[in-house]
């Protein structure tokens, strides 16, 4: 009853919401209803791995859009569908103004909810309507969530390397520019853990490739991240992904051996199938724990933030339905001591990353923000992108989100999606069976 009350305490007693409420009614006093006009799809691979969907909202109101990501590399095409030939149609001629409502109506829109398509679809048009609203007030996202509680985003880097000596000299390089945090892993995902293809004792036919074995994981990684504080030292904080490789009692031995170098968190260490073991990890180790990245479902996130089961959630802002739900997530955390560290990495967009960035700048319970940097034609592409500088995320003060589209740039890289940019996902052990991401 006692967490039950804190929670909703917290709900009740946010005074972001009754600070944006009146900016924005100051803003807009006197100012006709706003209402969805039309809806736009762009659709675009800048790069080898982008497969990026957006959409531009506009309103009925002349010269103002607000612009969202519903990005989802895997299911791309899907997701263009399910923009054009549901969701579109279900918007337009809805009331811009009632975020909250529009969140709510959405999610059950297609009955069955909280998957990643309807998620990213849903993350669009939320972060879409901030963007109109903070630019029909003159003000930046970040006002309207409750103002500034720090300056600057601090990000961590992804370091690595092919072996120990590579991986400690790239955790320097890292420190060197100004980042205190650094992910680092061996040789990708899994690195540390790989029999070369061809070796060790296999069936006689089928699978022959480089194979996951989760004993020589768990010796090598303990191993790595000792030679870096060696070599390295304590000043900088070490971050390191399982990416769910391993089994239940794996992650608690790989947790265990873990404690000697104190890690800022481990990320992901079980499957999502198997999150209730962490209570076991929690109860017989202090290694720092990150879970979330594949979550898109509050029973995934809530039972664990709710009994302090991990240290850091890691869900990306997008996948689980935009801005909306991250505040929602992030009072949460406060309420329990937990922190977020939104997955914002990989081939995520720059639309996404400055909607986790306005949520950072207005949380206490922000902990740390995955660092992605973008080629330089997609800043021109998307102008008033965040950027990083020494370790730190800076996004525009511009009214809005603060970024838009070039639509003429975006459409010189048609959407691409190639079937094979999910084999890294598949990582086979030594009978050729596959070991889950």
């Amino acid at each position: 009853m006692l967490k039950r009350r804190q929670f909703l305490h917290s709900l009740i007693a946010a005074p972001w919401l009754l600070r944006a409420s009146n900016l924005y009614a100051q803003a807009t006093n006197g100012l006709p209803g706003l209402r969805i006009k039309d809806i736009k799809v762009i659709a675009t691979s800048p790069r080898r791995g982008y497969s990026w969907v957006f959409i531009k909202v506009y309103t009925n109101e002349p010269g103002l859009h607000g612009v969202g990501s519903a990005n989802y590399r895997y299911l791309c095409w899907a997701v263009k569908a399910a923009l054009e030939k549901h969701m579109i149609p279900f918007w337009i001629g809805k009331d811009a103004d009632r975020i909250e409502d529009m969140w709510q109506s959405t999610h059950v829109r297609s009955y069955w909810r909280n998957g990643p398509i309807t998620n990213v679809v849903q993350a669009a048009i939320d972060s879409a309507l901030w963007d109109i609203k903070g630019k029909r007030a003159g003000l930046p996202v970040y006002e309207l969530l409750g103002g500034k509680v720090r300056d600057a985003v601090p990000l961590y880097a992804h370091g690595g390397g092919s072996d120990f000596e590579a991986c400690a000299t790239s955790v320097q390089k890292w420190f060197d520019n100004g980042f205190r945090h650094v992910r680092v892993q061996m040789g990708g995902y899994g690195g540390g853990g790989f029999i070369a293809p061809g070796m060790g004792s296999r069936p006689e036919t089928g699978f022959n490739g480089k194979a996951f074995d989760e004993e020589l994981y768990v010796k090598t990684i303990p191993e790595l991240f000792q030679h870096i504080r060696d070599q390295v030292g304590w000043e900088v904080k070490l971050l390191h992904d399982v990416h769910e490789h391993l089994t239940p009692s794996g992650a608690l031995e790989l947790a265990k051996r873990l404690e000697q170098v104190k890690m800022f968190f481990v990320e992901d260490i079980l499957p999502p199938e198997q999150i209730d073991y962490f209570k076991q990890i929690r109860a017989l180790t202090s290694t720092p724990m990150a879970m979330g990245e594949l979550f898109t479902h509050p029973h995934e996130w809530r039972p664990l933030i709710a009994n302090r089961l991990i240290d850091f959630i890691r869900c990306r802002v997008g996948m689980i339905g935009g801005i909306t739900q991250a505040k929602k997530i992030a009072a949460l955390c406060e309420q329990f001591g937990v922190r977020t560290a939104w997955q914002e990495g990989g081939e995520n967009d720059p639309i996404n990353q400055l909607i986790a960035y306005h949520v950072d700048m207005t949380i206490p319970s922000f902990g740390i923000q995955e660092e992605n940097d973008f080629p330089e034609h997609v800043y021109e592409m998307m102008p008033g992108a965040a950027r990083i500088r020494k370790g730190y995320l800076y996004g525009s003060d511009t009214p809005g989100l603060g970024i838009d589209i070039d639509e003429k740039i975006a459409a010189r890289f048609p959407l691409h999606d190639d079937y094979r940019n999910a084999d890294w996902t598949t990582v086979r052990g030594m009978d050729g069976s596959v070991v889950k991401p």
